[in-house]
């Protein structure tokens, strides 16, 4: 594993976001969702996520996630993501997102 230095780390704007809508994602090459987040001061981003196999719809409208917001957008077929959503492969390759433990600000930066 390679080592970066805190400064490297320092420039990943993780960042706290709620799910405010939840779409299919009918065209992707692997089930996904295309989810609305507000990341408070950040706005209001799009992007896709592969976590059909955990989480319905209704559920994640309101939950809070983590979102890596300060890549570039990114060209997903016929969408452009504007962030990334973070998450950990299960031991079936399925994803589960990684999240906040107790309610923060949106926007809010992982430390």
């Amino acid at each position: 594993m390679e080592q970066i230095s805190w400064t490297d780390f320092e420039k990943v704007e993780l960042r706290t976001g709620t799910i405010l809508e939840v779409f299919d994602y009918p065209e992707a090459r692997k089930p996904a969702y295309k989810v609305k987040v507000d990341f408070g001061e950040f706005g209001i981003k799009m992007s896709s996520a592969q976590i059909t196999k955990h989480y319905t719809k209704e559920e994640l409208v309101g939950r809070q996630i983590v979102g890596v917001i300060n890549f570039p957008k990114k060209q997903i077929g016929k969408f452009m993501s504007e962030f990334l959503v973070t998450g950990f492969a299960d031991e079936n390759g399925d994803i589960v997102l990684a999240a906040v433990a107790a309610q923060v600000p949106n926007g809010s930066k992982l430390i």
